[in-house]
């Protein structure tokens, strides 16, 4: 939603504190209503974000744990003058049965329409109401960032495995591999791959998560165009690595030697 932007990107509520903040900002040249709720989505091997009531499988259900049903936030309704922001907070009711692991839900800000915008269906075919009863299409824009709720100790295990390297002719080359995880715990990171000699990564993406509901996450990680081909040759010895950054960021999760092919 290009209107409005949420900080930070991701929210960690843990035993040490219970309740977070949100903050909304309406970058848009004029006002703008928006309403807040949390919402439950399940992530995909691809890491796609779906919601959790349009999946169908039941063991895909059941390995989601949300934290919807004990979090409580404030306000839920936000009208926002243009180039101004609003925190928001939201608190973790933790009931003292919950079993120690991670719980996630997503906070959802959505749009409120002006009463008087959106298009009519005679409009947007370029033609006049002819009288009588029209149909008016009202979008409502939508942006979500998670939450999650860590009870007591939690572990994880991160690696890698088919590491494959994409250079089709006519597209960028990309390094196709897969994150694993196990544990209680949510991994999030960046990955980056390394030449010797060079100064910088030939690649690198941030901010790769893989949440407890699944057990691997297949990624593409794009070579960086402006890399110089000695790196990118056959025969380099890369290496590729994740880092954390989320419960202790600069530690290595992952790590693996690749071979250019």
């Amino acid at each position: 939603m290009g209107d409005i932007n949420l900080f930070p990107k991701r929210v960690v509520i843990d035993d040490r504190a219970r309740i977070a903040s949100v903050g909304l900002y309406n970058r848009a040249a004029a006002a703008g209503e928006y309403e807040i709720t949390v919402s439950d989505m399940v992530m995909q091997r691809d890491g796609r974000l779906i919601e959790l009531g349009a999946v169908q499988d039941t063991a895909a259900r059941d390995a989601v744990h949300t934290a919807s049903g004990f979090l409580r936030w404030s306000p839920r309704h936000v009208a926002l003058p243009a180039s101004e922001a609003q925190m928001v907070r939201i608190m973790a009711r933790v009931p003292p049965e919950l079993p120690p692991g991670e719980y996630r839900s997503h906070f959802t800000v959505v749009s409120v329409p002006p009463e008087t915008g959106g298009t009519s269906i005679d409009e947007a075919a370029g033609g006049e109401a002819g009288g009588g009863i029209g149909v008016r299409i009202v979008p409502r824009f939508g942006i979500s960032i998670p939450v999650i709720v860590r009870v007591g100790e939690t572990t994880l295990t991160a690696g890698f495995k088919d590491l494959k390297l994409n250079a089709a002719p006519g597209t960028p080359p990309a390094l196709a591999l897969t994150i694993t995880r196990e544990g209680t715990r949510s991994a999030f990171g960046d990955i980056t791959i390394t030449a010797p000699g060079a100064k910088k990564p030939v690649a690198e993406v941030k901010g790769i998560g893989v949440y407890t509901e699944i057990p691997e996450r297949a990624v593409q990680v794009l070579i960086d165009p402006a890399a110089e081909p000695r790196f990118l040759a056959k025969g380099t010895r890369w290496t590729v690595s994740y880092v954390d950054d989320d419960m202790s960021p600069g530690k290595l999760l992952a790590r693996q030697e690749f071979i250019v092919p």
